[in-house]
């Protein structure tokens, strides 16, 4: 079945045409401004977010030829923040987005009532000023007439299906936080009464989940997107949960690894975790649940490493890290490189990066080495906090190119690491999604098997291996010793 998938990310949107072998011929991809008109907003103009989908989809289908059918085309994209929509399916302001700080005033009152982690055991995940609760309560506090003319909020998935379609509908997965009880996968009349959202409980659309998520493309957004009316419209998972579809984390036991600009640790389990520490998100899918620990500091932490090292990139980094042992000398990096701290597998708003153990016996190339283990090290630790078997992790995103990066992966988590040979593996997740929707096979698990693909393996090397388990017990103690400093210090 030949498809297009699309994967709207929060800068970049991509569609990913798949001919009927299920081979990625046609990528297309557009940007979207993400807007700054304060210090502690993010905001998207939903209008241009859904022109670009549409440019792009019309480039990935003319890129198929004329030869390939599109059975379907499936939907992922950024999830969290607040897509609002009046009665017409039109926004009423711009989109609120996921790392959005305007409403961090609310999360505090929150916070200090203890909310946030009465909630965690019901609903399974974290509170923080990007999801929809606290934007629509900072909403009705300071923008209350965005709010007398809505009739949905939606999210960045549920508002480019609902221009696809017609059809207001948010996907299980999106639904999840911050109102969704886990167990009985319906909206909690707890949760809205805890945070004292009554009000609110009529702008949620109603979760899909297996078929309900499959809708026709409506004759208008056919006609912008050069398909014909009618054709199956697949609302996946958001972006985290399809990107491990597409590297085939679809079972307990398989890890994926996204090494973007957060560096997203996730697997599927079989019972949603309400009772251990208050960390970490937990998105209901039809398979079961997916874990995932999105810490605030990834890659971004190697671009500070190669301008405070004077080094032209991450490939330059690594191979200046090569020349040190591993270990680094002695040298532990603890990556909390993020002005807002971090937040898995702890929370701590004033966490701050530290390197400790240095001399002047050291060099740059421990620096560099110290760097690339600090953040392999974060992706044990985050590892080690979901709990459960590990066989195997599976790597993706920019950082998943870097040769040695993976290597290092292997051996600090003493887990053979795949990597895909798709460039698309979000969007690769929604054709899977779409795939079962429509009948093809009967579930992901089936999907993967037939069409996963991997480039590679790096396997654990035993003397390194041993190193870096000594050295993780050191890096535990030390994150859990070093005192907070002040925020802005």
């Amino acid at each position: 079945m030949g498809a297009i998938c699309v994967d709207v990310g929060t800068s970049v949107i991509k569609a990913v045409g798949y001919d009927r072998r299920g081979a990625e011929t046609a990528v297309a991809r557009s940007r979207a401004e993400v807007r700054r008109p304060a210090p502690d907003r993010a905001e998207q103009d939903m209008h241009e977010v859904w022109a670009a989908v549409a440019a792009t989809v019309r480039e990935a289908r003319a890129a198929l030829g004329p030869a390939e059918t599109v059975d379907f085309v499936a939907v992922t994209a950024q999830g969290d923040g607040a897509w609002p929509v009046d009665a017409a399916g039109d926004p009423t302001g711009p989109a609120i987005l996921w790392n959005d700080g305007r409403a961090a005033a609310v999360v505090d009152r929150w916070a200090a009532a203890g909310l946030p982690e009465r909630a965690f055991r019901v609903g399974g995940n974290p509170t923080f000023p990007g999801l929809p609760h606290a934007i629509l309560t900072w909403l009705r506090e300071h923008e209350p007439e965005r709010l007398e003319t809505a009739a949905a909020c939606l999210t960045c998935g549920g508002w480019v299906f609902s221009r696809l379609t017609g059809r207001i509908a948010v996907d299980s997965s999106d639904a999840s936080a911050p109102f969704l009880d886990l167990r009985t996968r319906r909206y909690s009349p707890e949760l809205i009464s805890l945070f004292g959202m009554e009000w609110a409980a009529p702008l949620l659309p109603e979760p899909v989940e297996h078929d309900g998520r499959v809708a026709a493309l409506s004759a208008e957004a056919a006609a912008s997107l050069d398909l014909p009316a009618g054709t199956p419209v697949v609302l996946a998972p958001y972006d985290i949960a399809t990107t491990a579809f597409g590297v085939g984390a679809i079972e307990p036991g398989r890890a994926c690894g996204i090494l973007g600009t957060t560096l997203c640790t996730e697997t599927m389990v079989v019972e949603p975790p309400l009772d251990g520490e208050p960390v970490g998100v937990t998105l209901a899918l039809d398979t079961g649940y997916l874990r995932a620990f999105p810490t605030l500091a990834g890659a971004d932490v190697l671009h500070w490493a190669c301008r405070t090292l004077g080094v032209p990139g991450p490939e330059a980094l690594a191979e200046l890290a090569a020349r040190s042992e591993p270990g680094a000398g002695g040298l532990t990096f603890l990556p909390y490189l993020s002005p807002a701290g971090e937040r898995v597998p702890f929370t701590d708003p004033a966490a701050r990066g530290t390197i400790v153990g240095l001399t002047l016996n050291h060099g740059p190339e421990h620096l560099a080495r110290a760097v690339f283990e600090g953040l392999s090290l974060v992706v044990r630790d985050c590892l080690t906090a979901i709990g459960g078997r590990t066989d195997d992790l599976r790597v993706c995103g920019g950082g998943a190119a870097n040769d040695f990066w993976a290597g290092l992966i292997a051996d600090v988590t003493g887990l053979p690491v795949h990597r895909s040979a798709d460039r698309e593996v979000g969007a690769r997740g929604a054709y899977f999604t779409g795939l079962v929707a429509t009948g093809a096979f009967t579930g992901l698990a089936e999907a993967a098997r037939a069409l996963v693909r991997l480039r590679d393996t790096f396997e654990p090397d035993p003397d390194r291996a041993g190193v870096y388990h000594d050295k993780f017990a050191g890096f535990r103690a030390l994150r859990a010793g070093v005192p907070p400093w002040e925020r802005n210090s």
